[in-house]
């Protein structure tokens, strides 16, 4: 059942690189929320109630409900709706995502050991350099915004990768991970006002 989730999450990341409407985005992370929630769940070998509640909590409240809420908030506040037309085409961007993912998979063939998953360690892998694409190719502050969002959810996977034996690393990984999420949304996100959603010039 965990490998379905995870080729799900993986397709989600594929799919970024074609969308062009930012309420998918929305989607995607409200769903890649799901989906770690349901792969930390089946993941977590000492699953108590606990441990449940909290990846539960994290997970199924926090990335899949609130920031999907809030990141819909700050499109309707911006009054953006689509990807700048600008951006590098999505057909270039799919084609780097699919070699980022090739790199990935590379990347982590070259670190597996007893103590690595690695798939875990591929996807969190492919998860950080679809962010990082996302936030390069884009011109719009809020698409940097949901990249950095996906970058945050690589820390999760990467937290998996190299914890499913002990939940107290993946527990400390759920924290940064909240950490982060409420840095960026509160710092970037809630601060933007109307029509000002356009990275234009940097003055010194």
């Amino acid at each position: 059942m965990v490998n379905y989730l995870v080729v799900l999450f993986a397709i989600t990341l594929i799919y970024f690189a074609s969308a062009e409407r930012l309420i998918n985005y929305i989607r995607l992370i409200g769903l890649q929320g799901l989906l770690l929630c349901g792969i930390a769940v089946f993941e977590l070998k000492e699953v108590n109630t606990a441990n449940l509640i909290f990846v539960a909590s994290e997970s199924l409240v926090f990335k899949a409900i609130m920031i999907p809420y809030l990141l819909s908030r700050i499109i309707n506040r911006s009054g953006v709706t689509k990807v700048h037309r600008l951006a590098m085409p999505g057909f270039y961007i799919l084609v780097l995502s699919i070699f980022a993912l090739l790199l990935s998979v590379i990347l982590a063939y070259s670190l597996i050991n007893s103590f690595v998953n690695f798939i875990y360690m591929a996807i969190a892998l492919y998860t950080l350099f679809t962010g990082l694409l996302l936030i390069v190719t884009h011109k719009l502050i809020i698409s940097h915004l949901i990249g950095f969002l996906i970058i945050e959810n690589s820390v999760f996977l990467f937290s998996l990768s190299i914890g499913s034996e002990m939940p107290m690393l993946i527990n400390i990984g759920i924290l940064l991970d909240i950490f982060v999420g409420v840095l960026i949304l509160g710092f970037f996100g809630l601060r933007l006002k109307p029509h000002t959603n356009e990275l234009t010039r940097l003055k010194d």
